[in-house]
């Protein structure tokens, strides 16, 4: 049945489009022995020593976990002191778990009850108070969620007919104003979305069923969201016009800066992070002013980071955290407000580091993570003089004894130098490469550990390489800007460019190298198979885009013509046509493509499954050799839950080493 009319596979849940879908992912799936490894992969990703991530919200710290007894996870809260009695130390067993955490709702025991495939996605807690909660619930994982009001301290849902807050499926924004009040985003029928399938326009609702729409978009838009600082009891309202640029309204007032400059108004600030230079703060640059003088047209700002990317920003009580990249290389600054005072923060040596939770309610107290692709995970808590202590070390899960990373350079066609970073064993000469990527909506790719990637591929002696390509926002705006929509083609340049030095440097051959990449990464991976398929000996296509002439058609695709172009431009659809990888399949006559597998899922409705469906089958029926698997659940991501997640890794990298690893001697 591999056969099928395409337009058929635009169908998400049509009956020909599933049966076309089982049938071929069961055949990939039976061709494959890949119990043994799903086991250890599951048994490392439920194991209880790895690091519970949490977040302060008043007295508690709060995650989310899962394991084996809970796939599909448990909400709860502890005492810092009950969970820093689990910290590491001298003379402490590193595995041993002395936290006692409080289960707040138990997603397992909550879909069993009410016969849904729930996966959480996330909750807000009411700000101050603490005691209500707005749960985000998806089916499958797909990105839209159904909110529901739950009270923490009886630890159950509020009904509708209870007064409760609860908005049906959609793809929803929603913040706490107060604990009768908040401010949604959602799909209330035609006018309230964009053509995108985001929230175009935000309303005030009451406990008391009155809602008031405060601000309303364009279609064209990404999305409209809305947040109510409680501090300074404001509404913040941003007006997404495309991913790359914006328009923020505080209290109803425009902040009038450029609509390609992020602005955050925190405190009596305006802190901005302009895409090209504004008012004296550079490209890239991170500035501060006082908000009210800029609303009254001054313009004077202070530059606190031009040295550096600004990777990310994030505030405590009395200091903003900025996470910087050099040459790829992280570090993170603390800056006290108002006196600009610079801290830099002692971090583990050679590991790259982010700020996974800091909060102005929270006091001082942040968490910063740090790892490489060769050290494990380490959980540290900051406070206010900007000191660190170690608090969770993750062990590793494989042997990762004579790894190193190396970073390299390769010079891309228009002589553009590309860095990326190599990790294995260096003494075993010529081994098996697996080739990572993504080059886009200036996502930045630092190195980060992982114990399933090390399981299945380093610890068998093969090297990992993981490319900065530009698209990325590695090195600053200028880095993603000048890859997008007409100079798109550009990204395959320096993918061509990395896998063509690896080569020249005699890591690998190129039939022994395999590219893998997910959603953008997997246009990367498909769009590398069909123009430079010399170049490698298999490639993995994950939850992709292929169908460029129509992207923008398919589930939220309108929102990323800023990225790739408009299709129905005729300059930018000409440029798309020349790279778009459905449209420049060609068949096994004319060249012979390496191995593929392609991968989605059902419930994606980010990335339309259409796109990874409609490739594969003209993979197929070119001739060219291909295997597909679509998961049935698991949203964008690919999978939902541990199970799932060690069934597709292990699928995938049992097919890797089927195509290219050390069995085929």
């Amino acid at each position: 049945m591999r056969d099928i009319e395409p337009q058929l596979l635009d169908d998400l849940t049509g009956t020909p489009a599933l049966e076309w879908a089982q049938e071929w992912s069961g055949a990939t799936e039976a061709a494959l022995d890949t119990a043994a490894l799903r086991d250890r992969i599951r048994e490392t990703l439920d194991s209880d020593d790895r690091i519970p991530f949490v977040s302060r919200r008043g007295e508690y710290l709060y995650n989310f976990w899962r394991d084996r007894a809970h796939p599909r996870g448990m909400w709860r809260r502890t005492s810092l002191a009950s969970f820093l009695a689990s910290s590491v130390g001298e003379g402490r067993d590193e595995d041993e778990e002395a936290t006692t955490w409080e289960v707040l709702l138990d997603l397992d025991a909550l879909a069993a009850e009410e016969g849904e495939d729930w996966v959480f996605k996330g909750s807000s807690l009411l700000p101050l108070r603490w005691d209500r909660a707005l749960i985000r619930l998806s089916r499958g994982g797909a990105d839209a969620v159904v909110v529901r009001e739950f009270d923490v301290e009886t630890r159950s849902f509020i009904s509708a007919d209870d007064g409760g807050f609860t908005i049906d499926e959609a793809k929803t924004d929603v913040s706490w104003v107060d604990r009768d009040t908040i401010l949604v985003g959602t799909d209330e029928g035609p006018g309230t979305l964009t053509q995108s399938g985001y929230p175009m326009q935000v309303a005030r609702w009451t406990r008391g069923g009155e809602k008031t729409v405060i601000f309303t978009g364009e279609p064209e838009d990404v999305a409209v969201g809305a947040a109510f600082d409680v501090v300074d009891r404001r509404t913040v309202v941003t007006r997404a016009l495309d991913f790359y640029t914006s328009r923020t309204w505080v209290d109803g007032e425009l902040v009038a800066v450029p609509d390609d400059c992020d602005a955050v108004a925190h405190r009596q600030w305006l802190f901005i992070q302009p895409r090209t230079e504004f008012a004296g703060v550079p490209a890239g640059a991170l500035g501060v002013i006082e908000l009210d003088a800029f609303q009254h047209s001054a313009r004077e700002f202070t530059v606190l980071e031009k040295d550096a990317t600004v990777d990310s920003i994030a505030f405590t009580e009395s200091a903003l955290l900025v996470t910087r990249l050099v040459d790829v290389a992280t570090s993170i600054v603390r800056i006290q407000l108002g006196t600009w005072q610079r801290t830099e923060l002692a971090l583990p040596d050679a590991a790259s580091a982010h700020v996974v939770a800091a909060s102005p309610l929270a006091g001082d107290e942040f968490w910063v993570v740090a790892s490489s692709f060769t050290t494990p995970t380490t959980l540290l808590r900051g406070d206010a003089s900007g000191a660190l202590t170690e608090v969770r070390r993750a062990p590793a899960h494989f042997d990762t004894g004579g790894l190193e990373t190396r970073q390299h350079w390769a010079e891309s066609a228009d002589g553009t130098r590309i860095p990326y970073f190599i990790t294995g064993d260096f003494s075993r000469g010529v081994r098996p490469t697996l080739v990572g990527g993504y080059g886009g909506f200036e996502v930045s790719l630092t190195p980060a550990f992982s114990n399933v990637r090390g399981i299945a591929w380093l610890e068998q002696g093969n090297f990992y390489v993981q490319p900065n390509l530009r698209g990325g926002g590695e090195f600053g705006p200028q880095w993603h800007s000048q890859v997008v929509k007409v100079n798109r083609h550009k990204v395959w340049e320096d993918h061509k460019a990395v896998l063509e030095d690896v080569v020249a440097r005699g890591y690998a051959q190129p039939e022994r190298i395999v590219i893998r990449g997910g959603s953008n990464g997997g246009l990367l991976t498909s769009g590398a198979l069909v123009q430079y398929p010399e170049c490698f000996g298999a490639a993995v296509i994950q939850v992709p885009l292929t169908d460029m002439l129509r992207y923008h058609t398919l589930s939220a695709g309108a929102s990323w013509m800023a990225e790739y172009g408009d299709p129905d431009d005729p300059v930018e659809r000409a440029a798309i046509e020349r790279w778009s990888p459905l449209h420049n399949v060609r068949s096994r006559e004319q060249v012979a493509y390496p191995p593929a597998l392609v991968t989605t899922s059902t419930r994606d409705d980010r990335v339309h499954p259409a796109h990874a469906r409609t490739f594969a089958l003209a993979l197929w029926q070119a001739g060219q050799p291909v295997d597909y698997f679509e998961n049935t659940a698991g949203g964008h991501a690919g999978a939902a839950d541990n199970a799932q997640v060690s069934r597709v890794e292990a699928l995938i990298y049992e097919w890797i080493d089927g195509k290219v690893g050390e069995r085929l001697g």
